[in-house]
């Protein structure tokens, strides 16, 4: 595997504060615009702040996927909620945190502490969570799944 990688990606502004979002590498287009919060922000819109802390949520699961593969780890299912804070800090707009909800599903109880060791190591290792500067906030759960009777 190459040292390098690239990841272009394209915006293109279509009316008021909203664009276009794509890549030559993504079939799909997102709509992206100022949030509602800003002047003439738009609801129900993807913003750059809620990509922000997607970034960080789906390199979490994507991680997690791999450590959980070579560790042979036997899961039932992955979810993860991720909440981005934008905050005011000497001026200027900062995303300051991202808190991190993962919850792990497993088959079997006897896997508990394999998966807490997998989703610890996974947000160790996400390469989104430590190249950026807002603290990430770490608050993983395993469940073991209901068992039909």
């Amino acid at each position: 595997m190459s040292v390098e990688h690239q990841y272009p990606v394209h915006v293109s502004w279509s009316k008021d504060r909203m664009g276009t979002l794509s890549s030559p590498d993504v079939d799909t287009t997102i709509t992206v615009a100022t949030p509602p919060e800003f002047p003439k922000g738009m609801p129900n819109i993807w913003s750059p702040e809620h990509l922000f802390t997607a970034a960080v949520n789906s390199c979490l699961m994507t991680t997690f996927l791999s450590i959980a593969e070579r560790a042979r780890l036997d899961f039932v299912a992955f979810d993860a909620h991720a909440s981005g804070k934008l905050a005011m800090v000497d001026g200027k707009y900062m995303m300051t945190e991202v808190t991190l909800s993962p919850e792990v599903t497993i088959a079997n109880e006897s896997d508990r502490d394999k998966a807490m060791m997998v989703l610890h190591k996974a947000e160790e290792n996400c390469l989104i969570s430590y190249s950026i500067k807002s603290t990430i906030v770490f608050e993983p759960k395993v469940r073991v799944a209901a068992t039909a009777i």
